[in-house]
């Protein structure tokens, strides 16, 4: 279980994470959803140790993020915005630096590094430098590493951002997959990725938790001409614009 306990986050005089407190179970893929600017990066690097609160903690299978860093970290996949990499490497070269950091050795590493190419279809670019990939492809090396070490924890920022039309639908079917024995957080701005992939959707806006529930649920607390089934920004813009105004409380 992930224990998010009434996190704040303050740079200077403005608030980008104010007073989160919610939890999610093994089993459920959460959508984290929000415009950009709500707070969702922000909240991520909090949970996986990158930043830390203001004040609140963080919780993961009974490890404090702060003060058990490494143990709760070795159970978190992370997929960060812009998923950092080294641009001069292969894809195999990097995936099999990433796997020895976990500890992974000889055999059982190139096993791992074998397992995670298949599972994210990156055998046509395995022999390529990264700097020479697709955005797309970048992101799926990106997604490669988080799952490597077969985490009990997976946090994906914008897991489908740069993918083609297939790609997005792999990557969703990969998340889904992942999650029958998996704790899986997935930061969104995009309604359609949640409906796709999630469970559970928890949508913030300005730092705050303004609505909690399924899919199914939150969908149906908006009105109908604020229901948003595509990523066109003035629809959805609009749609968080009615929640917030509105004060939907949690379902």
């Amino acid at each position: 279980m992930i224990e998010i306990k009434n996190i704040t986050r303050k740079f200077e005089h403005f608030t980008a994470v104010d007073n989160l407190d919610f939890t999610v179970s093994e089993g459920e893929v959460l959508g984290f959803l929000g415009p950009n600017g709500a707070g969702k990066s922000t909240t991520m690097k909090i949970i996986t140790g990158f930043l830390a609160p203001s004040s609140g903690t963080v919780v993961i299978d009974g490890h404090d993020i702060t003060n058990e860093a490494l143990q709760a970290k070795s159970l978190i996949g992370y997929l960060p915005e812009g998923a950092p990499s080294y641009p001069d490497m292969t894809v195999v070269s990097f995936l099999e630096f990433i796997a020895e950091i976990r500890g992974y050795r000889d055999q059982e590493r190139d096993s791992r590094v074998e397992y995670v190419i298949k599972q994210v279809e990156l055998g046509s670019v395995a022999e390529q430098r990264i700097e020479t990939l697709s955005k797309g492809f970048k992101r799926r090396v990106g997604l490669a590493q988080a799952i490597l070490h077969d985490p009990k924890v997976l946090i994906l920022d914008e897991p489908t951002d740069g993918l083609d039309p297939n790609q997005k639908h792999h990557v969703r079917d990969l998340i889904r997959n992942l999650a029958k024995d998996k704790i899986v957080i997935v930061s969104t701005h995009i309604l359609e990725e949640v409906s796709a992939v999630c469970t559970r959707a928890i949508i913030i806006s300005e730092g705050r938790i303004v609505a909690d529930g399924t899919p199914a649920e939150l969908e149906a607390q908006a009105p109908e001409e604020h229901i948003v089934t595509s990523a066109a920004p003035g629809r959805l813009e609009a749609f968080f614009r009615h929640i917030t105004e509105k004060g939907v409380q949690a379902v």
